[in-house]
């Protein structure tokens, strides 16, 4: 009776006068969590979520219960700004993304038509060298290549004049990348259009893609014991030899047993 009377004085329905003790119960029985978790909160200057909030607090608590407490007491998380020049520079380098028109046809049989590039590392002596190739999908045989001792774009270009001083004429030749930052860069692009080439790259995250390069790089690390070398040079001459031995002396099952250079050569004679 009081109660009705109450409500009846300050002009509130009954069920919202319940609806509001109910509301204020819960309130009460979450303050000592909330301020639990707004120490932890103003601790990180507004910019915690949910999650780091949880690891930083003093007691074990459910993360649905962090969440509902946070939207209870109104403690919104800052939200870090994007970087406007970050995204500049990601639109930039997938903007220079080309299309996969090789599409895994590894089985090719003409010589200086189809190739594919990589880079990988070295180890030795405590340091790091990096080995660019280019190679013939057809034929196997490696055309191109340059080892270097820091991964600046110079890495990239010299391979292309190797591979340029090597074959000869390079136009409608297709060559085959991931999409790394060297095979974005415009002024590779810019050497791959001037040398006439079509430059097709690999979809994000599948190495499979570019599955000849991979071959070669891991047969090469299984052959040769490069981490031995003490000086860059030494690296240098042993990977140049390898390469001349891996197209010359290594003959390859899916080859009709021949070298990459005998195939390249048996290929030409058939096409004539």
């Amino acid at each position: 009776m009081k109660t009705k009377l109450l409500c009846q004085i300050a002009n509130v329905s009954k069920s919202g006068y319940y609806r509001w003790r109910i509301h204020s119960d819960e309130r009460d029985k979450d303050y000592d969590d909330y301020l639990l978790i707004k120490e932890v909160f103003d601790k990180g200057r507004g910019k915690y979520g949910f999650r780091t909030i949880q690891m930083n607090l003093k007691i074990k608590m459910n993360h649905k219960k962090i969440i509902r407490i946070k939207n209870k007491y109104g403690l919104i998380t800052k939200i870090r700004r994007i970087n406007p020049y970050k995204m500049i520079m990601k639109k930039s380098i997938e903007d220079t993304t080309c299309e996969n028109i090789l599409h895994r046809e590894f089985k090719q049989d003409v010589p200086f038509k189809t190739f594919c590039t990589d880079i990988t590392y070295l180890p030795f002596n405590h340091r790091l060298a990096y080995f660019s190739a280019v190679k013939d999908i057809a034929t196997g045989e490696i055309v191109g290549w340059n080892t270097s001792q820091h991964l600046q774009m110079n890495i990239v270009l010299d391979t292309l004049e190797s591979l340029r001083e090597n074959i000869g004429s390079l136009k409608n030749v297709l060559i085959h990348s991931d999409q790394g930052v060297h095979y974005t860069n415009p002024k590779f692009q810019n050497n791959l259009k001037g040398l006439g080439m079509i430059q097709s790259m690999s979809r994000k995250g599948n190495c499979i893609d570019n599955a000849p390069m991979e071959s070669f790089f891991g047969h090469m690390k299984d052959d040769v014991d490069y981490k031995g070398n003490k000086t860059f040079e030494e690296l240098r001459l042993q990977v140049e030899e390898y390469v001349r031995y891996y197209n010359n002396e290594r003959p390859q099952w899916g080859r009709k047993k021949m070298t990459p250079v005998e195939y390249r050569n048996h290929l030409l004679s058939t096409q004539k």
